[in-house]
């Protein structure tokens, strides 16, 4: 199953999880005009086809001491990028790391406490490859649902 070949109830019922993913199917079924089940059984084969890949909590992570988040690129040859993935698996702090185009190859988010342990990370990346570390000062737009379509 592909986006493209959603109705109008999944796709509003994939932005209702995507505004809040403790809606209960109730909830759902009430916006949507189907019965509980029927809105159960389209969650599960929106899970079933990958187009629902999981259900998060949003996390303030300064309650938790992490004041530090950053952004490094890095440079990475294709050959090291068998050693690279499960390296990068293990990093604490990595948030997310994406393969991208452009200068670099790869595009880190982390988050630290401290500044020593960025430091700490930078340093370990560059036996990959050459590095570029922005740090965040204020985040403008937060994470968003995809627009609907």
């Amino acid at each position: 199953m592909h986006a493209d070949q959603l109705d109008e109830i999944d796709q509003k019922i994939i932005h209702l999880l995507a505004e809040n993913a403790r809606m209960s199917d109730k909830e759902i079924a009430a916006q949507v005009f189907l019965s509980s089940p029927a809105v159960a059984n389209r969650i599960r084969r929106l899970e079933e086809a990958g187009i629902l890949l999981g259900y998060h909590a949003e996390i303030n992570p300064t309650k938790f001491g992490y004041t530090i988040k950053a952004f490094i690129n890095l440079e990475v040859d294709p050959r090291d990028k068998k050693d690279f993935y499960p390296f990068i698996q293990k990093c604490p702090g990595v948030v997310e790391c994406s393969c991208v185009t452009g200068d670099y190859s790869m595009l880190i988010e982390c988050m630290f406490h401290y500044t020593e342990e960025l430091d700490h990370l930078v340093n370990e990346l560059q036996r990959f490859g050459r590095t570029k570390t922005l740090i965040t000062f204020s985040t403008a737009v937060r994470h968003q649902p995809l627009p609907r379509s």
